[in-house]
């Protein structure tokens, strides 16, 4: 198995502006991304920018980036764009790894490749890991997933998801839910094949991905299959907001 891992790299998030290129122990964040999935086994490991001050950055740190242009919907378009500059070859797998994950497990990485890559039936695969806390199975920024017996994607929400309608309609609360078959987190880590990858920005959003933003839901909505890998660890913390970055930046200091 070859795959390629491509990292969306955007400036303009709202809540920690010029994210890709905070510093965290002397490298920008996107550099200690692509520094991990480096380690995973990936034939090559691609930041898609969207400014060149990320291109120049990564540069500085021996590690490859390419310009695309700024006005994406998601980070699914932006990489659709660097496949065509890449000129990927259709059944090509390629990894979306979140520029905001500077502690993403190289195996997780690889489990997820190796899933689409066995799994014809499906055009992506992803990751999720057990819930076990009740405060995270209600809170609408974490999103959850539910799958079928083949391991495939049936929905996922934002809302607490499965809702388990008689244990909660008995006064039943939902730490008491989580003693029953966990419900998953999904982990935002994304598998495609290279064909799907470059079509994806030509399907029509769905009414579900606008009401939940949740792009995946353009996949399942068009009728597409979603592999999902259960992982037995939770994975290390992403950043979205200045406390994020500081709770990773003290992560990383532990670990020198």
């Amino acid at each position: 198995m070859t795959f390629t891992v491509l990292i969306p790299a955007r400036l303009g998030s709202t809540r920690l502006p010029d994210k890709p290129l905070a510093d965290i122990g002397g490298r920008p964040m996107v550099v200690h991304v692509a520094e991990r999935a480096a380690r995973s086994g990936a034939t090559q490991v691609v930041v898609a920018a969207d400014d060149e001050r990320t291109v120049a950055a990564c540069a500085a740190h021996g590690v490859r980036a390419l310009l695309t242009a700024r006005d994406h919907g998601t980070g699914s378009d932006r990489l659709a764009e660097a496949c065509a500059l890449l000129g990927l070859d259709g059944e090509q797998i390629v990894v979306n790894v979140q520029g905001d994950e500077p502690l993403i497990e190289p195996a997780l990485i690889e489990a997820v490749a190796a899933l689409l890559a066995e799994r014809a039936d499906c055009v992506m695969a992803t990751a999720a890991h057990a819930i076990d806390d009740a405060a995270e199975f209600a809170n609408p920024n974490v999103v959850k997933v539910i799958c079928d017996a083949q391991g495939r994607a049936l929905a996922f929400s934002r809302a607490p998801l499965p809702w388990w309608r008689d244990g909660y309609a008995h006064g039943l609360d939902a730490a008491t839910a989580l003693s029953q078959p966990a419900p998953l987190r999904h982990v935002g880590l994304y598998a495609y094949r290279a064909a799907f990858l470059r079509r994806y920005p030509s399907l029509p959003p769905s009414p579900l991905e606008a009401i939940e933003s949740l792009e995946q839901l353009r996949v399942l909505w068009h009728g597409e299959r979603i592999a999902v890998h259960v992982s037995a660890a939770r994975p290390g913390p992403g950043v979205d907001t200045p406390q994020d970055l500081e709770r990773v930046r003290a992560l990383v200091r532990a670990q020198r």
